[in-house]
């Protein structure tokens, strides 16, 4: 199997170098991933400027350093297309995306660069998924990094023969423990968004963000079921 890997934390983040690891003993991983953080671009693409990209190296110990991956200067839309066309040996059986520092969960998919590069790969036709960790300083993202290989796995073996696209969200809670797998709808509660008119030391008014959210609307609670389903 050829695992298309990318992210939207970029190439040096610690959730893609952990997925990495555990995506080689599924198939071979090609990485392509954003030179720097490409949190919150969600679906942009470039195309007025030229788009760069740069063969990136890591030490493998005493077999000293190893292709590690490519660094493109710009989108993870971009990492996924680039990565098609240029740099996997054939088209990919999984395009992966992840795994973010923060949960993509309700209206943060269309913000997200994380789930636009697994939609970018849905539109290559590929079975595609984009994996969150909820936000942690001390982020445990091997352990993080097994479960979702354990549900991918799964999924692959359940799925029928047509691509699908999928958004993991790994709770830390979801760390500890034998945590059920849930298939939920997408929550479409708007965040409060507000401002608040700061100053800077130099005496400039800037604004600064203040995002509230708000309480789901009744009947929007999701169902919880187990995966995979009974056939």
């Amino acid at each position: 199997m050829l695992i298309l890997l990318t992210n939207d934390d970029g190439i040096y983040a610690p959730g893609l170098a952990a997925i990495e690891r555990e995506m080689r003993g599924l198939g071979e991983v090609v990485v392509v991933a954003p030179a720097t953080e490409q949190s919150g671009v969600g679906h942009s693409i470039t195309y007025l400027t030229p788009l760069t990209v740069k063969e990136v190296f890591r030490n493998n110990g005493n077999a000293g350093d190893r292709p590690w991956g490519w660094a493109v200067a710009g989108s993870p839309a971009d990492c996924v297309k680039i990565g098609v066309h240029q740099f996997c040996p054939r088209p990919p059986d999984l395009v992966l995306s992840g795994i973010n520092s923060g949960l993509n969960a309700g209206i943060n998919v269309l913000y997200s660069g994380t789930v636009a590069a697994a939609i970018e790969g849905a539109f290559f036709g590929i079975t595609s998924m984009a994996v969150s960790l909820e936000f942690d300083e001390h982020a445990h993202f091997d352990r993080a990094a097994r479960l979702a290989r354990g549900i991918i796995e799964e999924i692959l073996a359940h799925k029928g023969p047509e691509p699908q696209l999928y958004n993991l969200n790994i709770p830390t809670a979801a760390l500890q423990g034998r945590p059920e797998v849930c298939v939920v709808p997408m929550n479409v509660t708007r965040y409060g968004d507000s401002f608040e008119k700061r100053t800077d030391p130099w005496g400039r008014e800037y604004y600064g963000s203040k995002a509230a959210r708000r309480k789901p609307r009744p009947g929007t609670r999701p169902i919880c079921r187990r995966w995979p389903r009974e056939r």
